[in-house]
């Protein structure tokens, strides 16, 4: 359930002409979506079940991040299906950080249905440092974001192709993602070929071109289906190991 709070009312047919605004004025107030993912396929058969369902998963970490990540999961799967369908190619993704307020609870189905529960707790997402938050730490992406709209620095075709690649996997998209791995794999076996001075660098190009052969064979048979679980293991693998490439080069070129 997808709703807008705090809209302003819909803007007229016709363009209004460019008004004179005090350089001092504030801000007018954002406008926030409020997504709400409901579990519909596993109702409970009493408010008592649903009570004692939210205070089970609170008391996990595992299970409340579980819940979460089942959320936001069904919310990017649909952003994605809305931007083919619109054909929107400047769609993204969301992560539980970037949200205002995370809450887990319990309601009717009226209340679900607005957004509302009868009972909730509210989620700390930004709380401790979690795998992908210290691996972007040790980037430092805004110093290479400078670095890069200063033209001190060159993005290479293979960060964002893996970058793509990576969303698809994550996301269960995994015909895409051998698809754009396979082009992506290449690309960087061509721009990061002697990039750095360092053993470990040269280990795991020379890895990623005796492999290279997997990446073809998972993307071919993308062309025509699932894959197997053997290609998407592959595909997997190849990844991460393009990923800890590029992470090598940024560290190490500080």
């Amino acid at each position: 359930m997808v709703e807008t709070v705090g809209a302003p009312p819909p803007p007229r047919r016709r363009r209004r002409k460019p008004r004179a605004t005090d350089p001092g004025d504030e801000t007018a107030p954002l406008p926030l979506t409020r997504a709400t993912a409901v579990r519909a396929h596993e109702p409970f058969e009493s408010s008592e079940d649903a009570e004692r369902w939210l205070s089970e998963t609170l008391a996990d970490e595992e299970a409340t991040a579980s819940a979460i990540a089942e959320a936001l999961e069904l919310l990017n799967r649909a952003l994605h299906a809305n931007a083919v369908a619109s054909a929107d190619p400047l769609n993204r993704e969301l992560r539980a950080e970037q949200a205002a307020t995370v809450r887990i609870g319990h309601g009717s189905g009226k209340e679900v249905a607005s957004g509302r529960f009868s009972s909730a707790r509210e989620i700390d997402v930004r709380g401790g440092r979690t795998r992908r938050r210290r691996r972007e730490e040790d980037l430092r992406p805004q110093e290479r974001v400078a670095a890069l709209l200063g033209g001190r620095e060159q993005l290479d075709a293979c960060e964002t192709l893996l970058l793509r690649a990576r969303a698809d996997l994550d996301a269960g998209r995994n015909r895409e993602a051998a698809l754009q791995l396979r082009v992506g794999l290449e690309a960087l076996l061509l721009e990061l070929d002697g990039a750095l001075s360092d053993p470990g660098h040269e280990e795991d190009m020379a890895k990623l071109q005796a492999r290279r052969s997997e990446a073809g064979d998972a993307a071919n048979e993308a062309l025509h289906g699932e894959l197997s679980s053997t290609n998407l293991s592959s595909v997997r693998e190849l990844l991460d190991l393009c990923e800890r490439v590029l992470r090598r080069r940024r560290v190490l070129k500080g």
